[in-house]
């Protein structure tokens, strides 16, 4: 079992960046498949990045391709994604998530472990 911790939300005007961390417990945190994944007001989260747990695969939704990278260090159990070029509909409260194995995972079902969440705003 695994538990995850975000932070780095705030608050950011259009084309400025934020860093995410998210925290993870546990000794098999480095097997873990890790993703971000958003939502916003009265909408369904959706799926931002993920990768695979060597780091070896990765994946973006189209909206922010180009604009986010995911990374991650294993040895301090810690996945970022570092957010540039923000635009105001970006503005989301965010979560990483993590399932033991996988590959491309979009879905919010296909995680079965997430933090709490950290708010991003994104002001025009």
């Amino acid at each position: 079992q695994v538990q995850l911790v975000e932070s780095g939300g705030g608050f950011v005007q259009a084309g400025g960046s934020l860093r995410l961390s998210c925290a993870g417990s546990g000794r098999t945190f480095t097997s873990y498949t890790m993703g971000w994944l958003r939502q916003a007001p009265g909408k369904e989260r959706e799926f931002v990045a993920t990768m695979s747990w060597s780091g070896g695969s990765q994946y973006y939704a189209d909206s922010v391709k180009g604009r986010f990278t995911i990374s991650r260090d294993n040895a301090r159990n810690t996945v970022y994604l570092q957010m540039d070029s923000l635009k105001p509909e970006d503005t989301a409260v965010y979560y990483c998530g993590a399932r033991m194995s996988g590959y491309g995972l979009r879905s919010p079902t296909q995680y079965d472990y997430w933090g709490q969440g950290t708010q991003v705003t994104v002001s025009s």
